[in-house]
């Protein structure tokens, strides 16, 4: 009887669709995205490859790819963060290598 149960329960598991990227999920992913990449402007440390992905992400997206879309806006936002912590870090990593 319990196996019975857990195979409906999983059957009934498997039925339900997957919940698919909408387009209003892709517009919040690549706002997130685009403000990380105006911060990194505005230190001078944007970096070409995050362009990229914001560039592929808006082209998946006009072609209903949302899932693809929203992930590459979050990784438009990753690259947009590393680029923001690298800037900082570098700001005062210098002195270690040159004041000795």
């Amino acid at each position: 009887m319990r196996k019975i149960a857990l195979a409906v329960l999983f059957a009934a598991i498997a039925a339900v669709p997957a919940l698919a990227a909408t387009e209003g999920d892709f517009k919040a992913a690549y706002a997130n995205a685009e403000k990380a990449e105006a911060q990194a402007k505005a230190i001078k440390n944007a970096w070409t490859v995050t362009e990229a992905a914001l560039k592929d992400a808006q082209k998946a997206a006009s072609e209903k790819q949302h899932e693809k879309a929203v992930g590459l806006a979050k990784h438009a936002e990753a690259l947009a963060k590393a680029s923001i912590r690298q800037a900082n870090e570098q700001r005062t990593a210098w002195r270690a290598a040159v004041l000795k």
